[in-house]
């Protein structure tokens, strides 16, 4: 059975993945290939209610072991779901958050650890992680400026964490780049969209192009 090719977007609040996927979907099908896209936590209805729960403003009293375990459930079944489907097709799956931001979020910024947040989260994704991984490194202090200039955006219970929360998730992810350099290609997304995407289309360009037979 052909194996299809997994790509994960991270980053902080505010760092233009949503734009930057629906790019790349575009993009990877002028080379000819089939892409999936999805997110987490969500993706699925399970997930998505587990989504709920986790973001709600009203959930003042979750404590972070509780929240890293909602995360991994909904990773779970979104894994069982839709993602081992899709990449058992052959499809390249993208997915707005993975394992990553379970790292950086729970593990660095709430201080759980990030081995005890991968053990957790290994055992509900079999030990498959990512081909490649996107990591759009937005200043905090810009991306939640650009969220909260945002109209169509509700914002959510993490949205209202701290700066030095965020800051705290930034620092978490560049350990992950440092820890994982084969696989997290580190983005600067503090500039504009088309400049973001112009860097992204190259990492996809040298792991597609070369065998699409485009260009």
């Amino acid at each position: 059975m052909q194996k299809g090719y997994f790509i994960t977007v991270e980053g902080g609040e505010g760092a233009g993945k949503t734009s930057v996927i629906e790019l790349m979907t575009q993009y990877l099908s002028t080379l000819g290939l089939e892409s999936v896209s999805s997110r987490e936590p969500g993706g699925i209805d399970i997930a998505e209610q587990i989504r709920a729960i986790i973001l709600d403003k009203s959930n003042t009293k979750m404590e972070g072991r509780t929240e890293a375990l909602l995360y991994a459930a909904a990773r779970r079944q979104h894994f069982v779901e839709k993602i081992q489907p899709s990449l058992a097709q052959g499809k390249v799956f993208i997915c707005d958050r993975f394992i990553d931001s379970s790292l950086a979020y729970q593990g660095h910024a709430r201080g759980l650890g990030m081995d005890e947040v991968l053990t957790i989260n290994q055992f509900a994704i079999e030990n498959v992680f990512p081909d490649l991984t996107i990591y759009l490194d937005v200043n905090p202090e810009e991306g939640l400026r650009r969220i909260h200039a945002r109209s169509d955006r509700e914002i959510n219970r993490l949205d209202l964490e701290s700066l030095a929360f965020h800051q705290k998730v930034r620092e978490g992810y560049l350990i992950l780049a440092d820890r994982f350099p084969d696989r997290i290609v580190r983005i600067d997304a503090n500039g504009g969209i088309d400049e973001v995407y112009e860097s992204v289309k190259g990492c996809l360009d040298s792991r597609f192009k070369k065998n699409s037979g485009a260009g």
